[in-house]
């Protein structure tokens, strides 16, 4: 069923099983156009108000992220609403695979992008200096080595202080030591990328470096555990509410506004989808590295 037919039906009220069946066929079945995901975030705000939560785990989908990060954020943004639309994203790397290109160029988002890769810098900027919604007004994107004693002042000065939408954090380094680190400003939304391969049980990361490269040790030594995060972001005042299909990457709201259709969920929970491969895979992983150094936290 097409994007348009569905709004429809939502402004008519029609029966809610009804579009939970249209909302997951459009989900799985079509291209994310902008059309589309109005009717996916409009179907989300008219369920809600019916006291029906989607499950969490059913919310992907992918139009620029490397997995199902898209769909969980626009899930998410469709509860708690948007504010200014602002964003960092610190490790931006390429607008492929990126969680916040779809926000930037289907949802009216901007904000400041950081990568310490010359190349991958001027290749982001084209991109959006080219592109047809951002080319008026597109993110600023800075070539900046991050460390946690310059995080705070390269937001500073670039005018990001106090609230906003959303934190994107994929270092693959010292992602727990900046998060811990960062003061200046209070992001709603949070995004972090985890370890699963160090496992469910253990509250662990990397010892802080501000030269940390993981290329120089082994290139899967990095970050920190799904566990760390949390009990970090616990501390900042952030609740988990859901992670990527593969459980990498983490979702965090901040207390005060996640309300009850965004409830917390645990470590276990990060590992739902886990076959046997991925099982072996993760386990492979984590031999490469356990010898090496680490805090726990």
């Amino acid at each position: 069923m097409k994007a348009r037919t569905i709004i429809k039906r939502i402004i008519n009220r029609h029966n809610n099983m009804e579009i939970i069946e249209n909302l997951e066929s459009l989900r799985i079945n079509q291209h994310n156009s902008t059309i589309s995901q109005t009717a996916v975030f409009t179907a989300y705000q008219y369920l809600i108000k019916q006291n029906y939560v989607p499950d969490w785990k059913n919310i992907g989908f992918r139009e620029y992220s490397q997995t199902d990060e898209d769909g969980i954020l626009l899930f998410i943004f469709s509860i708690i609403g948007f504010t200014n639309k602002m964003l960092v994203d610190i490790a931006c790397g390429s607008p492929i695979g990126s969680n916040s290109a779809n926000l930037l160029c289907n949802w009216g988002f901007y904000g400041l992008l950081i990568d310490g890769e010359k190349t991958a810098v001027e290749a982001t900027r084209e991109y959006y200096r080219k592109h047809p919604v951002t080319h008026i007004f597109p993110p600023v994107v800075k070539c900046e080595f991050v460390t946690a004693e310059n995080i705070n002042q390269i937001l500073s000065d670039n005018n990001i202080t106090n609230e906003i939408d959303l934190l994107l954090l994929d270092v693959d380094g010292m992602d727990y030591w900046f998060w811990k680190k960062i003061e200046i400003i209070k992001p709603r939304v949070v995004v972090l990328e985890a370890c699963t391969y160090l496992g469910r049980d253990k509250s662990i990361t990397v010892p802080y470096n501000p030269r940390f490269n993981r290329f120089d040790i082994h290139p899967d030594y990095m970050g920190a555990s799904i566990m760390a995060y949390q009990k970090l972001s616990l501390s900042k005042g952030y609740r988990m509410v859901a992670c990527n299909q593969f459980g990498f990457n983490l979702f965090f709201v901040r207390e005060d506004i996640a309300g009850d259709f965004l409830p917390e969920i645990s470590v276990d929970d990060c590992f739902f989808y886990e076959p046997v491969e991925l099982k072996k895979k993760r386990m492979e992983r984590l031999n490469a590295i356990k010898g090496f150094d680490w805090i726990e936290v």
